[in-house]
Formats: C-alpha cells, sequence, structure tokens
C-alpha cells in the first residue's frame, strides 16, 4: 500500500551536505547526475530505541559502494555515522528508518562526470514493517520475477547502487498487480537469487539453506539472521539453488533491514508451512534490534 504523505511535503529536517535544512528545501536539480546516469549509492536502515542497528556496517558499505561506482563520499564513515544519528535526534524519533544516500551533482551532463561534486543526504521517518504484522505471521506470497539479477560482469552487481533496483521496482509492481507481495528473482544463469528487497531463506530440517550471494548483495540483515541461527544450533549453508529445488523445503523466509524477518507462504505454486523455525528466528531478531524491549519482559 502506498504512503499517502508524499515524502517531498514532510516537516522535519534533511542532513544535507553537512548541516540540517528543513525537510522541503533538501531538493537537487533535475540535471543532476545522478538522475540521469543512476550514479549514485544508498543505505536502508533502521533504528530501534533510539540506536541505529549495525550503523558503522551500513556506512562502511555506503563508502564502499560508491568507490565501486568510482567516487568517493567526502565524509569518512565516522563523520556519516554521526550524521545519521544527528538526524534521528533532530526529527524526534525512536524507532525509524534512515535513508543515507551519496549521488554525483549536475556541474556535468553526459557519460562522463569527473568534474561533478558528490553529494551526501540523510533522510529518516517513521516507517512500520514493510510488511503488515498480520500478513507476516502468516507468511507472504511471492510471484516468480521475469528479469534476473545481472551477471557481475554487465554491472556492479553486488553493490547497493540506485541502479540495480529498477528492475526490483519493474517486478514488485508486477506481483502487487497480481495479488502477491513480493517477486522472487533468478540470477542471470537460473539459479534462485533474491527477492525485489531482501535475501531469502529455506530451512530443511535444522539446516537453513540461502542461495550464495555472487551477484547479488550479501545483507547486513542476512549476516545477521545466519549469526543467530547458527547460535540455535541450526546449520547454515550457503550454496546454489535451483527453482526445482523449493519444493523440497519445509519453511522458507525473506530478511532485509525493511522486511526485517518475514515469513513466506508460497513461491507460485510451491507452498511452505511457516513453522518452528520461522517463529524463532523472527523472535530472536526482534530480541536483537530491541535488547532493552526484550530485558524488560
Amino acid at each position: 500500500m502506498a504512503d499517502l504523505m508524499p515524502y517531498d511535503d514532510r516537516d522535519g529536517f534533511i542532513w544535507f551536505n553537512g548541516e540540517l535544512v528543513p525537510w522541503r528545501e533538501a531538493n537537487v536539480h533535475v540535471l543532476s547526475h545522478g538522475l540521469h546516469y543512476a550514479s549514485a549509492v544508498f543505505e536502508g536502515e533502521r533504528a530501534y530505541g533510539g540506536e541505529i542497528f549495525k550503523l558503522t556496517e551500513h556506512s562502511q558499505r555506503l563508502a564502499d559502494g560508491a568507490k565501486t561506482l568510482d567516487f568517493e563520499i567526502p565524509y569518512t564513515v565516522a563523520e556519516i555515522d554521526e550524521a545519521c544519528r544527528e538526524t534521528v535526534r533532530a526529527n524526534n524519533l525512536v524507532d525509524c528508518y534512515v535513508r543515507p544516500i551519496a549521488w554525483r551533482g549536475s556541474e556535468m551532463m553526459g557519460v562522463s562526470a569527473q568534474a561533478t561534486t558528490i553529494n551526501l543526504a540523510i533522510a529518516a521517518w517513521d516507517w512500520g514493517s514493510y510488511f503488515p504484522i498480520e500478513e507476516r505471521l502468516k507468511g507472504i506470497r511471492l510471484a516468480w520475477a521475469k528479469y534476473r539479477r545481472p551477471d557481475p560482469a554487465t554491472a556492479p552487481a553486488r553493490t547497493k547502487a540506485t541502479g540495480l533496483y529498477m528492475i526490483c521496482t519493474i517486478e514488485k509492481h508486477r506481483a502487487e498487480r497480481e495479488g502477491y507481495a513480493e517477486a522472487l528473482m533468478l540470477d542471470w544463469r537460473g539459479r534462485v537469487a533474491e527477492c525485489t528487497s531482501g535475501n531469502i531463506f529455506f530451512t530443511k530440517g535444522a539446516e537453513l539453506h540461502s542461495p550464495t550471494p555472487d551477484c547479488f548483495l550479501d545483507g547486513i540483515t542476512r549476516r545477521t539472521v545466519m549469526e543467530l541461527a547458527e547460535k540455535r544450533g541450526y546449520t547454515c549453508v550457503d550454496r546454489v539453488i535451483m527453482p526445482e529445488e523449493l519444493k523440497d523445503f519445509d519453511e522458507c523466509f525473506m530478511v532485509g533491514t525493511a522486511a526485517e524477518v518475514t515469513p513466506i507462504a508460497s513461491i507460485g505454486d510451491t507452498t511452505f508451512t511457516p513453522g518452528v523455525v520461522c517463529e524463532t528466528l523472527l523472535n530472536d531478531y526482534v530480541a536483537t534490534v530491541r535488547p532493552k524491549a526484550a530485558a524488560a519482559e
């Protein structure tokens, strides 16, 4: 469901190139290179109880992604960390979503962009679960995407770059039009890859199987869930997973900063029953990101 409040017309502040500016004044020019040529990288983060979860990992990935796109953000990782915290504080938020983005400016128009200014902005807003809690508990339905994750020889496939999400938007729209909540993408070889907005896991007994992230993002939430699973005694298996194998798994769930841990009830015609593994890891993840709340219970 679309957010009814437009993102360009809100109260609050956005951190923009070193200073907090009123939300409605945080604008870029229509001829910015990042808009025309997708020369931009971003992060998705969540704050719980006023603390941004794994903030430095996100800031480091943002800086590394910029270098992959052949530009350098003019702030250190520590400075990006503090700017994210400052943005959350300035908007009086406790539980929220945080979106840093870095992009090439409007000094040059054309494929070459060596003289463009590198901009950094950070916004934060109140954004609940990516999927309604009732939908999460029963499991969501996934369609099969038609577009595939690209060969790393054709694009910086493991970078959180804006241009790589164009096909995700197309497939998310296609899935929603057909009555699904999400779509599962294959890679260019026909192997199971990821959802449009998160990584995917399958369970078989006490094993968690996940596609090897060799051509898509090895998500921070993905790695967190694997750590939690191993603490529970589950075995985590990174491997090639083919579509025809899905019928052999017991449970299935997707993970990501926005989606957190979300059980999956079906992918196309293949059904799953969210069970003890999904429930356990969902609860463990919530306890990890909200340690103060868990301790108080």
